[in-house]
């Protein structure tokens, strides 16, 4: 069993986990115990009762928080054409068609999302090995694959955030920071949870959630009703 520092073990102390808490007692509980030094993410996380080996219960998208991420996301994005310009002026960090292929595919990977026209893909998509598994592979279902590229920047930068189900059924997204006024971390959980509540497959019998709980980067789960 892995040991925890004392300071995990103090926080826990403080957190009833026989006890599901109102979004509104967990934000307050989850700034509370948040020991980190630094200012802290807050995540959900959800363990769905879906089978994502069937096509019609892999759930996938994005949304834009209401309140944003507080963290600053670095775009890059993959156009020729007046797209190029579009995402220059929309504040992308990186603009350019085949010489950022080029970069890309000898492991240069200055940015945290990466969007691209569809007559781009093509090229693209031959980098599936090295994208893929870092979850940076643009997709049409979260909105990294399009002609609207300046919407797309925008969105990012106002604090979009992508969903994916793993193989576990589990979805683990950020809602804020621990600084952020407990309002404003209920209203972006509000507005995720109503989102992946809409996504629930017609398949399921059942409870959709099984689980979900909100944490802070090395806090302890509080566990919440969605």
């Amino acid at each position: 069993m892995a040991k925890v520092g004392k300071k995990y073990s103090e926080a826990a102390k403080l957190v009833d986990r026989s006890k599901t808490y109102t979004i509104e007692e967990a934000v307050a509980l989850v700034k509370k115990v948040s020991f980190e030094k630094f200012d802290a993410s807050v995540e959900v996380s959800y363990n769905l009762n879906v089978d994502p080996r069937h096509a019609d219960q892999q759930i996938r998208g994005a949304m834009v928080l209401p309140n944003g991420t507080g963290r600053t996301q670095r775009v890059c994005v993959i156009a020729n054409g007046p797209q190029e310009q579009e995402a220059k002026d929309a504040g992308a960090d990186y603009v350019g068609g085949k010489e950022l292929i080029e970069q890309i595919s000898k492991g240069w990977f200055e940015f945290d999302v990466l969007v691209a026209i569809p007559s781009m893909m093509g090229e693209l998509g031959k980098l599936g090995r090295l994208l893929g598994p870092k979850g940076l592979m643009p997709n049409p279902k979260t909105g990294t694959v399009t002609m609207d590229v300046k919407k797309a920047v925008e969105d990012i930068k106002k604090g979009k955030v992508e969903y994916r189900v793993d193989k576990e059924g589990n979805i683990n997204l950020l809602i804020g920071k621990v600084s952020f006024d407990e309002e404003k971390l209920v209203e972006n959980f509000k507005a995720i949870n109503d989102t992946i509540l809409r996504a629930r497959p017609a398949a399921v019998k059942g409870a959709f959630v099984k689980n979900c709980t909100i944490s802070s980067t090395m806090g302890p789960g509080v566990k919440v009703g969605a």
